[in-house]
């Protein structure tokens, strides 16, 4: 990958992962906990939301060494006994971020169609046609849907302490929540194996980034 791909491909991860953490401190908000907002982390300035080891180092050597580019900006702080309905709103605040990644995917992917549809109808008849390859506006809204589609999906996975976790948790019964939360320091363990290890998430991505390049093209 070249220089400059590297580059915007680095620059809209970091992008994705800031927007994916202000909307839990949005949503949250939202429900009656201010405490994002206090911390200062209500903010497009990256430097609050930036961490050292997921936020560049982690993305970087992905992006370098062509393995999976995954990151994480700083948790944003949220205190659920400041929720109007703890229980109910976590969720909520926990799906906030999938949503967003998804949200700004959906945006990304329809604007790179259409750079993509609008230069193939400038290039027909003339010597040569659009390459998209060499094209920075194609080349950052498609990675940005791409980042997107990754962070959602992985989010989205029930394993601790990602966010579709808080999907379990609300749907397990109060009285087997303590089994659950026995089972929560180990998550790392199992999207370390599952990611490095097994790539069983290569199995699960691959069919969405397929269609997603399928409509880009149109």
């Amino acid at each position: 990958m070249a220089i400059q791909d590297q580059v915007i491909l680095y620059a809209a991860l970091v992008a994705a992962v800031i927007l994916h953490e202000i909307s839990h401190g949005v949503v949250a908000l939202a429900f009656g906990d201010d405490t994002a907002k206090r911390a200062g982390r209500l903010t497009l300035n990256p430097i609050p939301h930036i961490d050292p080891v997921g936020s560049v180092l982690i993305p970087a050597l992905g992006v370098l060494a062509g393995l999976p580019v995954l990151g994480w900006a700083k948790p944003v702080p949220v205190n659920p006994a400041r929720l109007r309905n703890p229980r109910r709103h976590v969720l909520l605040v926990g799906l906030a971020g999938p949503a967003t990644n998804f949200m700004l995917m959906a945006l990304a992917a329809l604007g790179a169609r259409t750079v993509l549809a609008s230069n193939a109808r400038i290039g027909d008849g003339v010597s040569g046609l659009f390459d998209p390859v060499g094209d920075p506006l194609f080349l950052a809204l498609w990675f940005f849907a791409v980042v997107n589609l990754f962070l959602g999906v992985f989010n989205m996975l029930p394993i601790p302490p990602l966010d579709g976790s808080s999907l379990v948790e609300r749907l397990i019964p109060r009285q087997h929540l303590a089994t659950w939360h026995r089972f929560r320091p180990y998550g790392f363990l199992v999207i370390f194996l599952g990611l490095f290890m097994f790539n069983f998430f290569s199995t699960i991505i691959d069919p969405f980034l397929d269609a997603l390049a399928d409509f880009v093209a149109g």
